[in-house]
């Protein structure tokens, strides 16, 4: 089975969100040094229950919650996905160090990531 690793809300303004989820859950947020716009969410401690994730500028301004699912194979989910009726609506793309991530839909148009976790990813 397959869980839930990580959630992006998509926002217009990330300062102005990061800083509302922080006042109100007590997050940790910090922007990540990977890329733009990208804000890693701490919302607990590691041995409680729940999920860490991240705030990111949304590329259309249309406000989302993205939850991504891990999977041991990105290829080969997006086949099972695009199988089942959904799209593959961005590629498997790198994270380097990190891993594989893509998001998809499902028949409904519900976006989703999945991500393959793999420490020696690399751009290439």
């Amino acid at each position: 089975m397959h869980r839930v690793v990580h959630f992006e809300l998509n926002v217009s303004d990330p300062e102005r969100s990061q800083a509302f989820f922080s006042d109100v859950f007590g997050w940790k947020v910090s922007k990540w040094e990977g890329g733009p716009d990208y804000w890693l969410a701490t919302t607990g401690a590691e041995e409680d229950a729940g999920i860490d994730g991240a705030i990111m500028r949304s590329r259309d301004d249309a406000p989302r919650t993205v939850n991504t699912v891990e999977v041991a194979s990105v290829d080969e989910t997006a086949a099972k996905v695009t199988a089942a009726g959904g799209q593959v609506a961005v590629p498997k793309q790198v994270i380097p160090g990190v891993g594989w991530v893509a998001y998809c839909t499902d028949p409904s148009g519900l976006i989703f990531g999945i991500y393959q976790a793999d420490e020696q990813a690399r751009a290439g």
